[in-house]
This record gives structure tokens, C-alpha cells and sequence, in this order.
């Protein structure tokens, strides 16, 4: 079918300032009609790798365009490369920074806060630092904050998880501790996973990289490490019970599933309570799994991807492999794909349930369109934006609030 549509972009520029901030605000409204049942699939470069997918529809589906009008801001650029974003009770954003900072910014002025103190110490070297965060379900009660941080030791580093309490001043953390370590630690810079969500029993999951190098990148296949796995922790760091491997005498009880590479975005479905995952893959092959107790991802045994300089993974090298859980969607060229949230919300009613990740080599929002757990639609969001997406989340009032690791905060709603 013939595919036409038409798109208009408002601009304007306005410039406000705080007692600390000067930032540039840029409104964008985009409105989209089209006229067409699909559109073609949004990747149009070659793929690194000739693999051909499990089941029609695993990768490069076709396209969607959003047909609601909807506006995109910038409310700061004064961040410096933040990694996780989450909502306060009253609309602020409580935000991390990858250095070992906290900040909180003020989404209708774009006022940013001095550092938040009482933090522990990050190794920010490579890929690491102040990852990930979440707050306590009783936030408004007792105002505890997870977070996930790589941590220096003698050895080198590891992924770790703390908790603390925000200050009633809100200028620190208080009685920070650590409540879990990745095990084994290992001296590396690279792929920490890094991402903590809350279940709806008030338990944790936390996404775990394989940190990148061949030595370790086996160990996700490993069940006494903690290496390229979700974890499923109570708030006092210990295994939850009922985990698939607490009876198993030579693996980790916290183990959720496994098979993991760099995973960094977790999200439950709105509607079935699912669980969400995604993936960095090599050059090529980032994955969307649906996760699922006690079952293998496959990495490094099969992937959709190959090296970087070029040579292809695995002996044999395979794509599909009984036992192994296929990726619900790839994708080659790479997405880079960060944090993820599920839109729910009426004022882009299209959104609905819909996935969005945010691609940081990719330079843009995907935004999926899921149906009986399976992808049916690709849009690319903020692509002219040339940004590296980091963390998106939904505010309670519908909005998307979304960091780039160049600095910026935006706001995408409906107009």
C-alpha cells in the first residue's frame, strides 16, 4: 500500500534561569497523519551479521508513526552524564550521575540541586560508577532510595547494590550501606548491567553484566557467579524465596535467570505484570527478552551478533539452541539499548502499553509497539536530537521524562 504522511515541527526557544541554572528550553510539537495500514521497517542499514532470525517478526518489523500531536522539551542541560532517572512523589526528578552523584531537578523550572553527600565511594572508570536507581513502594514513608554502583576493592570492582535514606533537607543520603555484592570481583572497566526495580511483593531485581572480557563472558553460563544475571533480592540484599536455584547445591540462590550479557533496562508489563529485559549485544544482536524464572538467555553460546573487529561468536557458532530462550526482538545494526519503561497514560493513547528504550549509539527512543508478547511495530522517537538516550521513565501525570548521557533532561507529552 502506498505510504504517505505528513509531519510539522513548531519550534521555540525559551531561556530561564535559577539561582544555580541557566538552561535554553526548546519546545518541539510533532504531528503526524498517516495514511497507510504499515509502514517500512525503521532500520534500513546492512546488518553486521547474514543470520537469519528464529520466527518472522524477531527483528526489523515494520514501522509505526505516532499520529497524536506531542511535544518534546528540554528542561535542563546541566547534568553531567546522568544514568538513572526516577520520579519524587511531588513530580521532581531524583537522578543519578555517573561520577557518584545524586541530584534532584525541578521539572517545571529545570532547577538543579547541589550533590547529594553520604553516597559511598563509585568506581567510574570505563562504564562504571552511579548506575541505576529506584525508590522504596513506602517512599513518602520512609524516603529509602536502591541504587546500583560499581564498587573499587583491593581486586578491581564489582556491581553493588545500596540503600540509604534521603535527608529530611534533602542534601543527603543517610546510613548508606551496601546490601549485595556481584560475585566474583574482577578487575575490569566494562559491561556492570547496573539496573533496580521494585516487584510488587516489595522485592528487588537487579540486572548484572558479564563484564565484557572472553575469561568472564563464560561465567554467564555459570551459576555460582553472579556474572550475566538477574538477581531477585529482598531490601536486606538476601535471596528470595521460591528463586529457581535455592535448592541447587552449586549455584547462587539469588540467581533469577541467566545468560545474560550487559543487561540495563528492567520493566514490568503495565497489564500482565511481566517482566522486561534488554540487552547490549556485541556488534549487533541487542536483545528484548521476556524474562522468566530459571531460564538460560543463551549468551555466549548463541547470539545474533558478532565481535567487534569482525569474527563470529561461538563454537559452533549458532544462533538457536534447545534449552536456550530466543529473544523476543534483535537488533542489527545495534541499538545500544539503556533504560526502558512501558508508557500507560491516555494522553497519547496509541502509546498504550507500549515499550519505549532509550539507544544510546542508536541516538534515539525505540519505541515498540508489543502484542501477545510479541513485537508488532518500531517507531524511532528524538532521533534529530542527535543525543545518546540513557534512562526513560513516566511521570505520574503521563509524561516521559528521559537523560542523555551528553547532560540533557527532556520531557515528551501529549500536546
Amino acid at each position: 500500500m502506498k505510504i504517505i504522511y505528513t509531519t510539522i515541527l513548531l519550534a521555540a526557544t525559551l531561556t530561564s534561569c535559577s539561582n544555580a541554572n541557566s538552561t535554553s528550553e526548546k519546545i518541539q510539537v510533532v504531528a503526524n497523519q498517516e495514511i497507510s495500514d504499515t509502514l517500512p521497517p525503521v532500520e534500513t542499514k546492512k546488518g553486521n551479521a547474514d543470520y537469519k532470525p528464529a520466527f518472522e517478526g524477531q527483528t526489523r518489523i515494520a514501522g509505526v508513526k505516532t499520529t497524536t500531536p506531542y511535544e518534546f522539551k528540554v528542561i535542563t542541560e546541566s547534568l553531567n552524564a546522568p544514568w538513572g532517572v526516577v520520579e519524587l512523589p511531588d513530580g521532581r526528578l531524583l537522578i543519578t550521575e555517573t561520577e557518584g552523584v545524586m541530584r534532584i531537578v525541578d521539572a517545571s523550572s529545570g532547577k538543579v540541586s547541589e550533590e547529594i553527600t553520604g553516597i559511598p565511594e563509585v568506581d567510574d572508570r570505563g562504564q562504571g560508577g552511579l548506575l541505576g536507581l529506584t525508590l522504596s513502594p513506602d517512599f513518602s514513608n520512609d524516603r529509602m532510595i536502591f541504587w546500583a554502583f560499581t564498587e573499587k576493592v583491593d581486586k578491581g570492582n564489582h556491581t553493588a547494590i545500596a540503600k540509604g535514606k534521603l535527608s529530611k533537607d534533602e542534601k543527603s543520603i543517610e546510613n548508606a550501606q551496601v546490601i549485595y555484592r556481584a560475585s566474583p570481583t574482577y578487575d575490569g572497566k566494562l559491561h556492570y548491567g547496573g539496573r533496580v526495580i521494585f516487584d510488587k511483593e516489595g522485592n528487588l531485581f537487579v540486572s548484572i553484566g558479564e563484564r565484557s572480557d572472553k575469561e568472564t563472558r563464560v561465567k554467564s553460563q555459570d551459576l555460582s557467579t553472579s556474572f550475566g544475571k538477574i538477581v531477585h533480592i529482598t531490601t536486606e540484599g538476601k535471596p528470595v524465596a521460591g528463586n529457581p536455584f535455592e535448592d541447587q547445591a552449586d549455584a547462587r540462590p539469588e540467581i533469577y535467570s541467566y545468560g545474560h550479557r550487559n543487561p540495563q533496562g528492567l520493566a514490568f508489563h503495565p497489564e500482565t505484570g511481566e517482566l522486561w529485559c534488554n540487552e547490549f549485544g556485541p556488534r549487533g544482536g541487542d536483545e528484548l527478552n521476556l524474562i522468566k524464572s530459571g531460564k538460560n538467555y543463551g549468551w555466549p553460546v548463541i547470539t545474533y551478533g558478532i565481535e567487534y573487529i569482525g569474527t563470529k561468536i561461538g563454537d559452533p557458532v549458532i544462533q538457536q539452541k534447545e534449552g536456550m530462550e530466543q529473544p523476543v526482538y534483535y537488533w542489527d545494526p545495534v541499538l545500544s539499548p539503556s533504560g526502558m519503561t512501558f508508557y500507560k497514560g491516555n494522553k497519547i493513547p496509541e502509546w498504550e502499553n507500549n515499550l519505549f528504550l532509550g539507544g544510546l549509539n542508536s541516538n534515539h527512543i525505540a519505541r515498540l509497539v508489543i502484542e501477545g508478547n510479541k513485537v508488532v511495530g518500531e517507531e524511532r522517537i528524538l532521533a534529530d536530537e542527535g543525543e545518546r538516550f540513557r534512562d526513560i521513565t513516566q511521570g505520574k501525570n503521563g509524561e516521559l521524562y528521559v537523560v542523555t548521557q551528553g547532560g540533557k533532561l527532556y520531557s515528551i507529552d501529549g500536546k
